[in-house]
């Protein structure tokens, strides 16, 4: 599974309504350290089907962003059942993304 790049449209349907564990990226093009677990992002998707991996774009949906209150990115926030079970800001490696998750 790739990861997913979804707005305020698809977020309730892709996120709040998984019966998987999900990772949500908040990023912005323009970020270095975003850049970096972008490709740590895709492979995790790729190994790991368990879980959905989805990024949104903080200048795209400005919504989303405040709705999380994301004030610095990237911002990862792992979502089970809809709820919010933990979360972390700035770069992160695979193993603390996998840790992120399972958590």
């Amino acid at each position: 599974m790739s990861v997913l790049h979804i707005g305020k449209a698809e977020f309730d349907e892709m996120v709040i309504k998984s019966d998987k564990p999900v990772l949500v990226d908040f990023y912005a093009t323009w970020c270095g350290p975003c850049k970096m677990v972008a490709p740590i992002l895709e492979e995790i998707a790729d190994e790991h089907p368990e879980y959905v991996i989805a990024k949104v774009n903080v200048d795209e949906e400005p919504e989303l962003a405040r709705e999380f209150k994301i004030m610095s990115i990237p911002a990862l926030f792992v979502l089970r059942d809809g709820e919010v079970t933990n979360k972390a800001v700035g770069y992160r490696n695979k193993e603390a993304l996998l840790e992120l998750i399972e958590g």
